[in-house]
């Protein structure tokens, strides 16, 4: 009888790690707003004398990179808040997911992963910025949400709790991060899917928008200028007004205070990956951290995102999971905005609907690269405010040509290996043009390309 209750044992013992490594991971997706992919300290570092802000930190931001994945091409579809965001909750580029500017609500009946996971055990919560026109109530798909409606505002903001409303105080990702971590507690023994959207560093920004703690942060530093600072965008070069005025303010402080709200930012990444550990669930909990955009600070002579450009497309994106991706991991394969709602469901086991666009990257972040991965993607915009018009685009690896659907003349294709500042547009280049368009319409087809009707008569 010692002898089977003994080998009982020890086949229990061998089976409680099997059961650990089957477990449904946890999701905590934090997503950012007009963070460019190189405000990040990890990221400075690296780029050295090409720097922009060399003596910028972020302690949370670097952590992640340093315990999880680092891609360093990611990129959205979609250069713009709400399109993006509705790109990241459904895995469909905005030319079909109904969300083309900021103005309009995520539509109903959508399919996102979290309608997805809330179908398959999880609970599933969204915090903070949701933004999609001023669209109210409960987050759509979400068991439970504490958001604000439309940009809000940065100092006591109103919060919708499941669609009622109710006063706060205190700086807005503060406050978003404080109910985050509330809910976290409360569903820590179960699989549960978060997204906490912030609203730095979206502007306006300024002392007045920034808690006291980082109002005078980073006094005294400059940041270094690009060389396609002084280089304006193809559709401003015959236009006197500069898109993104500074308002008075030197170029320098814009960008100081742009910093200070990314490193608030960082600030309540740190908080939420302490509640991680303090909860004993960060082995079970995938964390993700990116932006909805790009942003300008004077590349091209633009502010803003909207346009193609690099700076504008390309964004953060962190990635940490300790069950299976290894640490301080470097992908430099090409992942997109839509590639996120089939990773997480990937990662969840569950189903990935046919109608997602996106391809799951799990095992290019554990290492193991899929065969005939992208060598190229779709990159779209629909005129909405300011100046920058209806576009296509397609990046390759190296290259890029951008189509601008009213204006041919505008047509721009840069050697991003030789010229990654798109300073030397080589459409005149026959060859390269027409081995990028064709390349571009590949894509085009192979998306589902289309003008949505709301769009059609924008010039």
């Amino acid at each position: 009888m010692i002898r089977i209750t003994s080998l009982l044992l020890a086949l229990l013992s061998l089976a409680t790690p099997m059961k650990g490594a089957e477990r449904k991971p946890n999701f905590l997706f934090i997503i950012t707003d007009d963070q460019r992919w190189d405000a990040m300290g990890v990221v400075q570092r690296e780029q050295g004398e090409r720097a922009r802000f060399p003596w910028f930190k972020t302690p949370g931001m670097d952590r992640l990179a340093e315990e999880g994945v680092r891609f360093r091409n990611a990129f959205v579809t979609l250069s713009l808040c709400s399109p993006s965001r509705a790109a990241f909750l459904t895995g469909r580029y905005n030319h079909l997911n109904g969300v083309i500017t900021n103005g309009g609500p995520l539509p109903e009946g959508s399919v996102t992963h979290a309608t997805q996971l809330g179908a398959n055990g999880y609970a599933t919560a969204y915090f903070g910025k949701w933004h999609m026109g001023k669209q109210n109530g409960p987050r759509q798909g979400f068991s439970y949400s504490a958001s604000f409606v439309g940009q809000g505002k940065y100092i006591d903001c109103d919060f919708e709790i499941n669609g009622a409303t109710i006063p706060t105080k205190g700086w807005v990702d503060d406050v978003s991060t404080d109910f985050a971590i509330k809910w976290m507690k409360e569903k820590s023994g179960e699989p549960f899917s978060m997204v906490v959207g912030y609203k730095s560093p979206h502007s306006p920004r300024g002392g007045e928008n920034l808690p006291d703690r980082l109002r005078n942060l980073y006094e005294g530093e400059t940041s270094r200028e690009v060389p396609n600072s002084r280089i304006k965008a193809v559709y401003h070069r015959n236009n006197a007004r500069k898109e993104g005025e500074l308002g008075g303010l030197s170029e320098n402080a814009i960008h100081l205070d742009y910093l200070r709200h990314v490193k608030g930012a960082d600030e309540n990444l740190v908080r939420l990956l302490d509640t991680l550990d303090e909860l004993g669930i960060a082995e079970d909990t995938v964390v993700g951290y990116t932006s909805d955009n790009g942003y300008f600070l004077g590349e091209h002579g633009l502010g803003d995102k909207r346009a193609i450009y690099e700076e504008s497309l390309r964004i953060p994106m962190l990635v940490r999971y300790p069950r299976l991706f290894g640490k301080a991991k470097l992908v430099d394969e090409m992942v997109l905005n839509i590639d996120l709602a089939p990773t997480f469901l990937d990662l969840a086991g569950v189903h990935v609907p046919e109608q997602m666009q996106g391809v799951s990257w799990k095992r290019l972040a554990a290492g193991r690269k899929p065969e005939n991965w992208r060598k190229s993607f779709l990159a779209e915009y629909f005129k909405e405010l300011g100046d920058t018009p209806t576009l296509v685009g397609v990046r390759t690896i190296d290259s890029k040509l951008v189509r601008y659907t009213d204006h041919p003349e505008w047509t721009e294709v840069f050697n991003l290996a030789a010229d990654p500042y798109e300073l030397n547009n080589l459409a005149a280049d026959a060859d390269t043009t027409a081995e990028l368009s064709n390349e571009l319409d590949t894509q085009l087809k192979a998306m589902k390309y289309q003008v949505p009707a709301k769009a059609a008569n924008r010039k």
